[in-house]
This record gives structure tokens, C-alpha cells and sequence, in this order.
């Protein structure tokens, strides 16, 4: 199995505090790994590092075998990375449908090729396939801001995997969501990576939704893996129940 992203040794220095100290780990193509760890463990610093949000203090990150250290975000997203952040991305005055044709149109065509093409730029039957798939057909001419916010989460999600990434980082995406909502997010996350090979990480503090859904689980403490395996396996660490599932 193929590494789509390598992490290696990523620091992250602010003035002489460390928010990230070393953290390395891959992700292998298919794969659904899940990243946990207390409030302040350097979840989102290194999201942020590997994604061009922020520039590393040290350390390399590959994306299928080629440094891609510091580029821009919007740089990553051309070659296939996409994400979805902690707070939601919808555009509440938009359709359903209208989202996620926006969410897919950079990677179609050019400037030139959207002044003069056409208006959806050929987006609209890939957009309604998406939405048969994360189930939203009852929902895709409504608005998103007139939608539940466990609706807009799995919107959110949608948008993320329109334009066929090579690998997807969400951010907290059980933030908030009730269990009815969130059970249709994980079976249709889980769904997205049977049956299309999605690969992706999670960052997210629901432990059921994490251990349910991840195929790996990586553990952060202070800045620092503390632990990486199977989600029976870090169920049963003590480092981990010490630092993390037993608070």
C-alpha cells in the first residue's frame, strides 16, 4: 500500500514554547487514520503545518513521495489535498447543489475556460452524484443556512471529497452533530472510503466516533505522539487512559 502523506519529524516553536515537538507518522492510501489528544496537544498546530496554514519550524512533509513543505494552501489543493475546518465552510445563501459545484470549480478548467464555459462548469451531474451519495437529495435545491447543523456538517463533508482528492483532513467533523446525524456521517464516511478508497484523517475528540471509524488512531500529548495502533489497542494503553480517555 502506497503512502500518500509522510510526516516527518514536525516542530512547531512559538517564541520558546514547543506546540508541536517531532510528531512524524504516515498515512497509507485507503486508509482512515484518526488523530486524538487532549485540548492544547498540538492537534491543530500540526493540521495547520501539514496544510500551509502555518510554516514548520522543522521537519518535512510528502505527498505522494514529493516535499510539499510550506506551500500554500491553495497550492495543496491542486494537488489533491482538501480539508474541512472546526468551524463550517457552507455558504448559507447557496444551494445545496450550488456549494457543492463551488466547492469543485477550481479544479475545473481555467480562468478563460469559466468567463466563457458553462455557468456550473459541467459540475452539476457530479454535484447530484454527491448528493445521492451523502444522501442530501431531499435537501439539494434548499439553502444551507436553512438546513440542521448536523445537515450542514455533512454538507461540510461533501464539499471536501467533490472534487475526487487524493487525501482529505477533517477537522472535528462530530463537533456538535446529534447521535442520529452523526451515526449517517460516519456510515457515510466509512461508505466513501470502501467503496472510492477516499483516504483521510481525522482530528476529532468523540472517542466512540474515532475508535467506530478510523482503520489507525495516532495519540498526541504535548506536542508529542504518545502513542499509535489499532483502536483496541489504544483503548487499552495506559499512557493514553492516563493522558487522554480517562480525563
Amino acid at each position: 500500500m502506497s503512502k500518500v502523506l509522510e510526516v516527518s519529524n514536525i516542530q512547531k516553536r512559538f517564541g520558546g514554547i514547543y506546540a508541536v515537538n517531532g510528531v512524524s507518522f504516515d498515512v497509507h492510501e485507503g486508509e482512515i487514520l484518526g488523530i486524538i489528544g487532549p485540548n492544547g496537544c498540538g492537534k491543530s498546530t500540526l493540521f495547520n503545518c501539514i496544510l500551509g496554514q502555518l510554516q514548520p519550524t522543522e521537519g518535512e512533509v510528502k505527498l505522494d513521495g514529493k516535499v510539499v513543505t510550506g506551500l500554500r494552501p491553495c497550492d495543496l489543493n491542486r494537488l489533491g489535498v482538501s480539508r474541512t475546518f472546526q468551524l463550517l465552510q457552507v455558504f448559507p445563501q447557496l444551494t445545496v447543489r450550488e456549494n457543492l459545484i463551488l466547492a469543485a470549480q477550481e479544479h475545473k478548467g481555467n480562468m478563460a475556460t469559466r468567463l466563457i464555459g458553462k455557468r456550473d462548469a459541467g459540475l452539476t451531474g457530479d454535484a447530484d452524484q454527491m448528493i445521492g451519495f451523502f444522501k442530501l437529495a431531499h435537501l439539494a435545491d434548499e439553502r444551507a443556512g436553512g438546513l440542521s447543523y448536523g445537515q450542514q456538517k455533512l454538507l461540510d463533508a461533501a464539499m471536501a471529497f467533490m472534487s475526487g482528492p487524493r487525501l482529505v483532513l477533517l477537522d472535528e467533523p462530530a463537533g456538535g452533530v446529534n447521535l442520529t446525524m452523526l451515526e449517517n456521517l460516519k456510515e457515510r464516511l466509512q461508505a466513501i472510503n470502501k467503496e472510492q478508497g477516499a483516504t483521510f484523517v481525522v482530528i476529532e475528540h468523540n472517542m466512540d466516533f474515532v475508535m467506530s471509524l478510523c482503520t489507525r488512531v495516532l495519540v498526541l500529548a504535548e506536542g508529542k505522539v504518545l502513542a499509535e495502533g489499532l483502536p483496541a489497542e489504544i483503548r487499552a494503553n495506559p499512557k493514553v487512559i492516563e493522558a487522554y480517555l480517562g480525563h
